[in-house]
């Protein structure tokens, strides 16, 4: 990756935020955007004034950074949508916000998803902890020449979420009064749905969950040494285990009916960094 195009892009941005040291960084997939309703807003920038970033083009994301204050919580920086890999997008684009993130200093990590269930027992408006992942695409952000700055060349993936905040998201789960279950989510880099039968191999494989995100973001800032965890919010059952064709408006109309519980858990969670 081209670090020149990180330096731009970082001093694009107001003093506000990057002078700004947040307790937290929230990546806000399909549907997740509007956990950040009624928090302070300090800042605010439209992905497009963003030097090698680009506008959201996926529907679900709003494609807005925001840094803002919760009276608990101090300063979080949320980025309102993602750049996916099949857009087209370059590595630099998909893994932006970390790498923002990493240069303020920022410790912990939070990315969300819209996700098709694999587990049986999980059903739509469901939403799971995410505490592995299976990578089964080739795609990496860490491939060509190794810059230190992002890391080890190799870097360990035993714990790329991290168990202390994969424990403070249960906390959180229980005291708001929503059931969070443990999964492991697997990246097909899209942007097709999955068939019945790569469904049917990925739950074999030990796979709870599908979506075409968070994996290149989780592993790049977990070699970067930020501290990652991840919420996924099931939006549909995966093909061939749901009866029904796949759509994206379906998938944000299931997040818009449960937009209450997905905005008390990350609440809940950022009140205990």
């Amino acid at each position: 990756m081209d670090i020149k195009l990180f330096d731009e892009a970082f001093e694009a941005l107001p003093d506000v935020i990057r002078n700004s040291k947040p307790a937290c960084t929230l990546m806000l997939g399909s549907g997740w955007s509007s956990v950040v309703e009624g928090m302070k807003v300090l800042a605010e920038v439209p992905y497009t004034d963003i030097p090698h970033f680009g506008g959201a083009t996926v529907i679900g994301h709003t494609g807005r950074l925001v840094l803002c204050e919760l009276p608990a919580s101090g300063t979080v920086l949320a980025f309102m949508g993602r750049r996916h890999w099949y857009e087209g997008a370059s590595w630099e684009a998909v893994v932006m916000p970390v790498e923002i993130s990493r240069r303020l200093g920022v410790p912990a990590l939070l990315i969300t998803n819209a996700a098709g269930g694999i587990r049986r027992n999980l059903v739509a408006g469901d939403i799971v902890i995410i505490e592995d992942h299976i990578r089964m695409s080739p795609l990496s952000p860490l491939v060509g020449p190794h810059n230190p700055v992002f890391g080890p060349r190799f870097p360990d993936q035993t714990n790329v979420y991290s168990p202390e905040l994969i424990e403070k998201l249960r906390l959180a789960g229980d005291e708001e009064g929503v059931e969070l279950t443990k999964g492991v989510y697997v990246y097909s880099a899209g942007p097709v749905y999955e068939t019945p039968a790569e469904i049917r191999a990925y739950e074999i494989l030990g796979a709870d969950l599908v979506g075409m995100s968070t994996v290149p973001e989780a592993m790049f800032a977990s070699a970067c040494g930020l501290k990652v965890a991840g919420l996924s919010f099931v939006s549909n059952m995966a093909a061939g285990i749901s009866e029904i064709n796949l759509s994206g408006e379906d998938v944000i109309e299931c997040a818009r009916r449960n937009t209450g519980k997905m905005a008390a858990i990350v609440r809940n969670f950022l009140g205990r960094l």
